[in-house]
């Protein structure tokens, strides 16, 4: 009572997701095929401004390279079951085929072969001979020794991305990565995840990196929030991180792109995602329902394989389409799952904003029934 009664009492602010948000149309609208995607990031121009997860059921170099040619970018998992085996298909199959009772262990168990330094080289260089940008990602702890194998073979960006990644980590046993003299040492832009909040991003900003990850636990396969109790709804994280990035260009002149990364699944999300500062997206669970995906209809998160503390689950997402479908179109769907470049278009077109920078200025309200109001024959299925 006595300490409620002095004020110091733990004050909660409110935070939101993609579904508690409504972008606002602007004064001006644009049409459609006028709008710039474009977007750059550590000296590369992409036309659209999507990256796909670093997740063994979504990238593998073939989908690298159909993505690449699409023009967003495709991230490389480096610890992941391209790198451990020659022929990864069959570890691919057997996920595929397992049943959910014994679908974790399985993972555990076929992600204990070591990593092959020689099939890293290997992987990327199928990439980059296709003609496309080749970007690859690890764990902190495994960036010293992976990244000058990926630069040697031709990665052109870099990615270290963990659960939660920190400028500053505190460790009584082994010493732990510095992105301050990881960066400086680097030949390539170093891209860092993942981060929610506005100080920890200024704070990785000042390290030296390319760009920042966005993000923590809100992918399909992901289960950290419900393990670990931890995470920030997309559209407030985003919204901090920008800031951040603001804040750091103002005083240093240098920009630093945000990613918003998971938690997608229409084009309005992304939409959001942008209005909300950034400068693009990061997703898994919809290009792993594409046909192209190596998972057959599967997804599973990056920490699923974690031998004492599993943080994701194996879902299955179907094969709903082609690549090319769920980035341009055409479709049937009409969910927003599909053309998610085309309803990004049509929603900047209806915002007034004719470049992602003048979406990251788009109004924006908070509309908790801005997926219920007026569906109701949506929402009981009658016809």
């Amino acid at each position: 009572m006595a300490e409620m009664e002095s004020g110091t009492r733990k004050e909660l602010r409110r935070a939101y997701g993609f579904d508690e948000v409504a972008l606002v149309p602007g004064n001006v609208t644009i049409n459609p095929v006028d709008i710039d995607l474009s977007w750059r990031i550590g000296g590369c121009e992409f036309a659209i401004p999507v990256l796909a997860s670093a997740m063994d059921a979504v990238v593998n170099p073939d989908f690298a390279v159909r993505f690449g040619r699409f023009g967003g970018l495709a991230v490389l998992n480096l610890e992941g079951l391209q790198t451990r085996y020659e022929n990864p298909e069959e570890p691919l199959a057997e996920i595929a085929q397992s049943s959910p009772a014994e679908v974790t262990s399985l993972i555990q168990r076929v992600y204990q072969q070591p990593i092959r330094p020689a099939l890293i080289g290997e992987r990327i260089r199928s990439i980059k001979q296709a003609g496309v940008i080749a970007a690859v990602a690890c764990t902190p702890q495994n960036a010293p020794e992976f990244a000058p194998l990926a630069v040697e073979a031709g990665a052109e960006l870099f990615v270290v991305a963990s659960t939660v990644t920190t400028a500053r980590h505190i460790s009584a046993g082994k010493q732990e990565l510095s992105f301050e003299k990881f960066c400086s040492s680097m030949e390539v832009p170093v891209l860092v995840g993942n981060c929610v909040s506005y100080s920890a991003a200024r704070e990785l900003m000042q390290t030296g990196i390319a760009g920042l990850l966005v993000g923590v636990g809100p992918g399909a396969a992901c289960t950290s929030r419900e393990v670990l109790g931890v995470g920030v709804p997309q559209v407030t994280a985003t919204i901090d991180c920008a800031a951040a990035r603001d804040d750091h260009f103002r005083e240093t002149g240098r920009y630093v792109p945000i990613i918003t990364d998971g938690g997608m699944r229409t084009g309005g999300d992304i939409s959001k995602a942008i209005a909300a500062g950034a400068d693009a997206v990061m997703l898994g669970s919809p290009f792993a329902q594409s046909a192209e995906a190596p998972g057959r209809g599967y997804h599973w998160g990056m920490a699923t394989p974690h031998p004492g503390l599993p943080r994701g689950t194996r879902i299955r997402v179907e094969i709903n389409g082609s690549l090319q479908q769920i980035l341009f179109g055409p479709t049937s769907r009409t969910d927003g799952t599909q053309n998610l470049m085309g309803a990004l278009r049509t929603s900047m077109g209806v915002c007034g904003a004719a470049n992602i920078k003048e979406m990251q200025q788009a109004e924006m309200v908070i509309a908790p029934a801005i997926v219920t109001e007026g569906k109701i024959w949506q929402l009981t299925g009658r016809k």
